[in-house]
């Protein structure tokens, strides 16, 4: 009897547990390998999979978004991450946020009681010969970064992301907080801190004033821009946060019955509603200092922190160099990379090139020619980015329309508004999308993720 094909999967975040499943879907044997506990992280705080370090939102889920686009993709391909995110969701608006211990809780349980996915709590410092799906993440160790480093040939890339604070839910005075969403958009599903204009130069003078936690020495300091810690913000101008994560627009105070000066949204982090994150308010500074200066923002002035604001490094490789648009390397195409390793940025891309690379690593295993995403969609955009774009300015990337090819130039030329546009792009993405898993989804692979 012929013995079962099998791969190799390094790393249990987003994108491990996601290539992971899809692999073990498609009817091939997985050894997933996690370093924690064994080996910790600056960042995690368990020894979960899939844990969520950063913030509890996977970003925007509303038709008519990029964001909604990649999400949509997944929840068609059977994504197990996603499907996962819907059963742990939490209230966020338009947003599609998780109760982040649980969403881990569960992904964990899938991962471990699944008959063709072997769990490995250790540490692999050197990718190895057979079929292989490195998918670290942005806090890949040092010894595999090593090692990373040897096989891509080429230096380490990097930038440094920060994480948002988290409070008690009992310690926000509801006299002052209220609910309420941007642009009457998820009702009351956030609370609002606002401010008066004095109030608010007292928070920003006292922002610009904090002592920050110093960065590695040697090291040039590299943020990625769509995540910007609060006080770097801060030093661009007096009214960057007010255009910012502080923008105040359509967030009436109740008390004066007139918008905010600015405001600092609270999102729930749980399906308990005990405690909240400050949205958009990550940051690297001293844990004293943040105690300090958070609780300058109205309603938060006996604020319980349950966690601060963090720093850490990402690790990333100048993929277009490296990869092929079905992840694989192109000098050693047994080995596949997923995730924020590959260049792209944020949860669900994260997610979804791990989809992609757990279909491609199965298929390789069956012998099977492998699969490039559709052109149109929001997964072949990314794909395309990591492997095809300019390598002399290489930078991690979020799912946006700059990303998708443009209309046909007929529907361009019928003077469409701009929201028109993109819901058409979004409808010939999803036609196309349909009709490539018809032809090319495994459907072992296609299953539906089981409840």
């Amino acid at each position: 009897m012929a013995r079962m094909k099998e791969i190799t999967v390094i790393g249990g975040g987003l994108a491990g547990v996601e290539a992971a499943w899809q692999a073990a879907s498609a009817g091939v044997k997985v050894r997933l390998f996690e370093m924690r506990p064994v080996h910790q992280t600056p960042a995690h705080r368990t020894d979960r999979l899939a844990e969520i370090v950063c913030s509890n939102s996977l970003k925007s889920d509303e038709p008519g978004t990029a964001s909604y686009l990649l999400k949509e993709e997944l929840r068609r391909g059977a994504s197990l991450v996603m499907e996962v995110a819907a059963k742990t969701r939490v209230p966020a608006g338009a947003a599609l946020a998780v109760d982040r211990l649980r969403f881990a809780e569960l992904i964990t349980q899938k991962i471990e009681e699944h008959p063709l996915i072997e769990l490995v709590r250790d540490e692999v410092t050197t990718v190895p010969e057979s079929i292989s799906i490195v998918a670290t993440g942005p806090l890949t160790s040092e010894a595999l970064t090593t090692e990373v480093m040897r096989i891509t040939g080429s230096d380490q890339l990097y930038f440094y992301d920060a994480i948002a604070p988290i409070v008690s839910a009992d310690s926000i005075d509801t006299s002052i907080a209220f609910r309420a969403a941007r642009y009457d958009k998820g009702g009351d599903d956030y609370l609002n801190c606002p401010f008066d204009e004095d109030q608010y130069l007292k928070f920003y003078a006292a922002l610009i004033d904090a002592n920050s936690v110093p960065l590695q020495r040697f090291e040039e300091t590299r943020w990625f821009e769509a995540c910007l810690p609060i006080e770097e913000l801060a030093r661009r101008g007096v009214d960057t946060l007010r255009f910012g994560p502080m923008k105040p627009v359509g967030l009436r105070d109740p008390r004066t019955g007139r918008e905010a000066y600015a405001a600092v949204q609270l999102r729930q982090e749980n399906l308990m509603a005990d405690a909240y994150s400050l949205v958009g308010f990550q940051n690297h500074l001293r844990y004293g200092e943040q105690a300090r200066v958070l609780r300058l923002i109205p309603g938060l002035e006996n604020a319980e922190f349950l966690q601060y604001g963090q720093i850490h490094r990402n690790t990333y490789i100048c993929s277009p160099r490296v990869l092929l648009p079905t992840m694989q390397m192109r000098e050693r195409p047994h080995v596949f990379f997923a995730g924020q390793i590959t260049g792209v940025e944020g949860y669900v891309e994260s997610v979804a090139i791990g989809w992609l690379a757990g279909l491609n690593a199965a298929r390789l295993a069956h012998g099977e020619e492998l699969i490039q995403a559709p052109v149109s969609s929001a997964i072949g955009a990314l794909a395309r980015y990591v492997s095809q774009t300019e390598t002399k300015n290489f930078q991690p990337v979020n799912i946006t329309f700059a990303l998708l090819p443009p209309l046909p130039e007929p529907e361009q030329r019928r003077g469409r508004k701009k929201r028109q546009r993109r819901e058409l792009q979004i409808d010939i993405a999803l036609k196309e999308w349909d009709e490539w898993l018809k032809l090319n989804f495994n459907s072992r692979a296609a299953q539906t993720v089981s409840t």
